[in-house]
């Protein structure tokens, strides 16, 4: 299978005074305000940065799901942070930290299917960054 999104950026002026938009492919993000103080301060907005946060927390749990089913466990609840970290004008990091509620599995069993999730979904396969997980079985 051979998947293809896409997602438009449009930047009008220079990096500190200007403002750009994002729209995606599905319309989930239309026009989605982004500037220069939404990524490097806190202002109203989306940012690169928060994105990728969401693409990791949201693909590293499907994973994880696809994962724990196959190997006949029924996850009731899976909740996944990732904490995307810029320093110096580089991304360097990302910080996932789950919780999970998942009847039947030993916490050992648990490391390790969410472990190797981790390490196979397809966008920790795509960033380049030093991926760090914290996994807690409720």
């Amino acid at each position: 299978m051979n998947l293809k999104r896409q997602a438009t950026a449009v930047w009008n002026g220079t990096i500190k005074e200007g403002k750009g938009n994002l729209t995606s492919q599905s319309g989930i993000l239309k026009q989605t305000p982004y500037t220069f103080v939404s990524r490097f301060e806190n202002g109203t907005g989306t940012n690169p940065e928060e994105l990728m946060a969401a693409a990791h927390a949201g693909c590293f749990t499907m994973k994880l799901s696809a994962d724990l089913s196959t190997a006949g466990y029924n996850p009731e609840e899976l909740t996944t942070t990732s904490t995307i970290t810029l320093d110096n004008g580089v991304i360097t990091k990302s910080d996932l930290v789950l919780t999970a509620k998942i009847p039947g599995i030993t916490e050992a069993e648990f490391q390790k299917i969410a472990k190797s999730a981790e390490e196979t979904c397809p966008v920790s396969n795509a960033y380049n960054l030093e991926i760090t997980l914290k996994a807690t079985l409720m």
